[in-house]
């Protein structure tokens, strides 16, 4: 069963178009979403959540029409996006007062747990945190009303990588134990390396592969130099982008 189906997913803004993209997602499975900044990542995560209006393509969500469900689907989604700031001023217990509101399955218990985990303080002010710690803040938040799906815009930005080896060890726990799924786009291969199921990568706007990791990776062969062991994501993402490669009919 696929928790997420995109397809035909269509966005242009003046200088960009992200250009039918299409993939799925599995039920309890990680998927990693890879390309070079500017390539079209948090666009096409924006749009599946329509926090911008898509020009085409549909998109479903625990097998119902997003847009047609889209207040009942939230309901069991996560979502970390980046660079969406609080108010600086606004002390941590009184963002998750007015958060815990809109969700009806809120957990008072899983809340308090992620916050001890993360080592966070209620008490403290956005203007306090560093980048990383408001990542886990928003972490906390969006792992705290029960939620079957997570979409993260670069989640382990920022962190050190103790801390975003903690954070990928929590994501194969969550899909493991609780069969929750994930879709987080990076820019850092080698968390997906250790991470992910599935690969999707975009280039220039354009859905270049999507597929279980290893058959992904070996789709990209021809990359190879001879002699050389198994391509590394980050090969095939230095490799492609160098190459001009750029169409998913040639693999």
């Amino acid at each position: 069963m696929n928790v997420l189906s995109v397809k035909g997913l269509t966005k242009s803004y003046p200088n960009f178009l992200l250009d039918d993209v299409s993939f799925h997602l599995p039920q309890g499975k990680i998927m990693g979403l890879i390309g070079k900044n500017g390539a079209g990542k948090s666009t096409t995560l924006k749009s599946i959540l329509n926090l911008v209006n898509p020009d085409g393509g549909s998109i479903q969500i625990f097998g119902k029409e997003f847009r047609e469900n889209e207040e009942s689907c939230k309901q069991d989604i996560g979502v970390v996006l980046g660079g969406i700031d609080f108010y600086n001023h606004k002390r941590l217990r009184d963002i998750t007062a007015v958060t815990r509101r809109f969700y009806k399955n809120w957990d008072d218990k899983a809340y308090q747990s992620y916050m001890d985990a993360f080592s966070l303080n209620p008490h403290k002010r956005v203007k306090e945190l560093s980048t990383g710690m408001k990542v886990k803040y928003m972490l906390a938040l969006a792992l705290s009303h029960k939620a079957k799906l997570l979409i993260l815009d670069e989640p382990t930005s920022g962190l050190d990588p103790v801390s975003r080896d903690d954070i990928l060890e929590l994501f194969k726990h969550l899909v493991k134990e609780e069969g929750i799924s994930i879709l987080f786009s990076t820019h850092i291969t080698s968390d997906l390396e250790k991470c992910a199921d599935y690969i999707s990568y975009i280039k220039d706007g354009k859905l270049i592969r999507s597929a279980e990791k290893s058959a992904f990776i070996k789709s990209f062969h021809h990359l190879k130099k001879p002699g050389e062991r198994e391509l590394t994501l980050e090969d095939i993402m230095v490799r492609t982008e160098r190459s001009g490669f750029n169409v998913k009919s040639n693999l």
